[in-house]
This record gives C-alpha cells, sequence and structure tokens, in this order.
C-alpha cells in the first residue's frame, strides 16, 4: 500500500490478474467506482476525484493494460466486464454508483445489462453502445516510442468498435439502472446523435450536454461534478 496526498493505492488479484486501484472517502460511504478511458489510468480522474471522495467512498481503477495493472496481452470490452465484476468481489462492493468514461463507459454499459444488480446507478461520459456500422476504428501502427500502457489494447478494442456483437446495442433498451449520460457537444469526436439514440432506448436515463469535447471530467471539472450531483440528488442519493 502506497500512501498519496489523497486516497492509497492497493492492487487485487482478479482471476491471475492484478489489478490496481486508488481509494479515499470515508469507509461507511456509499461505493463509486471510476473507470477511465483508453489510454488512461486512475490519475485521469485527479480532476474530480477529491470532490468526490468528500461524499463517496471512491474506488479509481486501473483497468487491465493500464497503469499499474498487469498488462496481461489479452484485451476486450467483456475481459474489462469480468475483472471489474471481480474486483467489486474482491473488495467488498455489492454495489455501487459506477462512472466511466468512453472506454471505461462502455465496460460500465456491457456491466449494467449482464449484472445489473451491482449497480445502483450508472454514469456515462462520452460513451454509448455502439451498434454494427456506426464507427469506424481502423488500427493504429505501434508509436515508435513506448507508451505508458500496453499498445496491444488500441487495437483489439478498436476491433471490437468497428465490428461490436450486435447484442451491445439490442440490450440497452433492457438497461433499468438511474442512467445519467453526459456528452461533449459537437467538439467531441463521438456522434453525439447516437448518445441521444441510446437514452431515447433506456428505460430510465438522461443526456446532459456540456460542450467540453470528449473528456468533459478533465475539461469542466466543476460543470461535470454538478452534473453528476444534480443527478445523484434528484434519485435520492447523498
Amino acid at each position: 500500500m502506497t500512501k498519496s496526498t489523497i486516497g492509497t493505492l492497493h492492487a487485487v488479484d482478479v482471476g491471475g490478474v492484478s489489478l490496481a486501484y486508488r481509494v479515499a472517502g470515508a469507509p461507511d460511504g456509499r461505493a463509486m467506482v471510476l473507470l477511465h478511458g483508453l489510454g488512461d489510468d486512475e490519475r485521469d480522474w485527479q480532476s474530480v476525484f477529491p470532490a468526490l471522495a468528500d461524499t463517496y467512498r471512491v474506488y479509481a481503477l486501473d483497468l487491465r493494460g493500464h497503469g499499474r495493472s498487469d498488462h496481461p496481452g489479452d484485451y476486450s470490452y467483456e475481459l474489462m466486464r469480468e475483472d471489474v465484476l471481480g474486483f467489486l468481489d474482491a473488495v467488498g462492493i455489492e454495489r455501487c454508483v459506477l462512472v466511466g468514461h468512453s472506454m471505461g463507459g462502455l465496460v460500465g454499459i456491457l456491466l449494467a445489462e449482464s449484472a445489473p444488480h451491482r449497480l445502483t446507478h450508472l454514469i456515462l461520459e462520452d460513451v454509448m453502445a455502439p451498434r454494427p456500422g456506426t464507427l469506424k476504428r481502423p488500427p493504429l501502427p505501434p508509436p515508435d516510442t513506448p507508451t505508458p500502457f500496453d499498445f496491444a489494447v488500441v487495437n483489439a478494442i478498436r476491433a471490437q468498435l468497428n465490428d461490436p456483437d450486435p447484442a451491445w446495442w439490442d440490450r440497452s433498451d433492457a438497461i433499468d439502472v438511474p442512467t445519467l449520460v453526459i456528452g461533449g457537444g459537437p467538439d467531441s469526436q463521438i456522434p453525439q446523435h447516437l448518445l441521444a439514440e441510446m437514452v431515447g432506448r433506456m428505460p430510465d436515463a438522461v443526456l446532459v450536454t456540456i460542450a467540453a469535447g470528449h473528456n468533459v471530467h478533465a475539461t469542466r471539472p466543476a460543470e461535470f461534478l454538478a452534473a453528476v450531483t444534480d443527478f445523484l440528488t434528484a434519485r435520492g442519493v447523498r
């Protein structure tokens, strides 16, 4: 365990993969799990982590292939979903508020589709369940210099976005977990009409647009936090 100015760093073994995470907040607080986007890690949440930890017991996870977690070389959205479920079991979280950005948001969608009983609320930042033919993500050549994450994860998940399992989209209309989708507006590379289409299918979802581009929480942290707080407060979460 490594001390830091905000929270502490830990690691747990999930199916033979070591997953690192930062945790802060009152031990008896409502659990909130943060899942980062592609190429990032738990440090990407630093702009909002302290404020969230004032209210919640916050766990910021390094997904496989990222940060201090293991780089096993085998990557998919489904494996990351199973990692998160195993993580919840390992740290004793029965149900949580799950916040996911981009790649982490799609992991959250798959978790809400397969294990909704593990979530109280779902907050998705600039991401939707893709359906076939909607996204074009060609493979990228390896960079000339090392990356702080396993570059193999990039093309593994881009291939899934190019040819997604149709069930990802088809099952989105059955996600009954109260859901907030935060869109990044016209400067985001994510087609915003696709966010609206998904929200329109979901039984209990709202869309809030913050014109900040794809990384809303980092670019406009105060507005991101206000949207999250307003949503959870309206749903009776303090």
